[in-house]
């Protein structure tokens, strides 16, 4: 697969993330913008350089996606971050979170459900592809061993991934981060055979 037959892929990608960022808009009754969207091809071993090194700590919400294809979504976050969103979430003020309880752990489980399912709603509805996330697991670790949870499975079948990079923040400002979206082989080319067929 070519870089140039990824076009209609990033158009899908892209519109999964904005109809995402709608339902956390939603969800925490605060607008959400998009403000970087980026496609990459990048060596799976090295996916942590995109969110500052191995060893820094992150909060990572992760889901699998299953049904027509398989893939991978992530968000990630510094842990102050997390924390402010866990803030958003309960209407509370920000820097009232400190460290992510059991409570906290909820409301982020909650968001990635929101967002896991927006996105994959939106990319079925312009592919007809059945495609369900997981239930979130919610995780607290250096990002490096995050992102172990996703690149092992990958790496037994390919070496690099195309990753769908979103930076995102909300109107004000307080709060941003990533959300990822690492495709197997496979979920590409049904995206790709599906968009073929339309």
């Amino acid at each position: 697969m070519n870089d140039n037959t990824l076009a209609p892929w990033a158009d899908l990608v892209s519109l999964g993330t904005r109809h995402a960022m709608a339902g956390l808009s939603e969800m925490i009754g605060q607008d959400i913008t998009v403000s970087s969207f980026a496609l990459k091809r990048v060596a799976v071993a090295e996916l942590a350089d995109v969110v500052g090194g191995a060893e820094t700590d992150a909060v990572g919400i992760y889901l699998t996606v299953t049904g027509a294809a398989n893939g991978h979504l992530m968000l990630i976050y510094d842990p102050a971050i997390a924390y402010a969103f866990v803030d958003l979430l309960m209407g509370q003020p920000i820097e009232t979170t400190t460290e992510l309880d059991e409570m906290g752990r909820s409301a982020l489980g909650e968001m990635g459900n929101i967002i896991g399912a927006f996105f994959l709603n939106a990319i079925a509805d312009a592919t007809g592809l059945e495609l369900s996330p997981s239930p979130p697991a919610v995780m607290t670790d250096m990002a490096g061993a995050l992102l172990d949870v996703v690149t092992a499975e990958i790496l037994m079948r390919q070496d690099d991934t195309y990753l769908a990079e979103t930076t995102f923040a909300t109107s004000e400002g307080q709060i941003e981060g990533q959300f990822m979206v690492i495709p197997s082989e496979e979920f590409l080319e049904a995206l790709l055979d599906s968009v073929k067929a339309a």
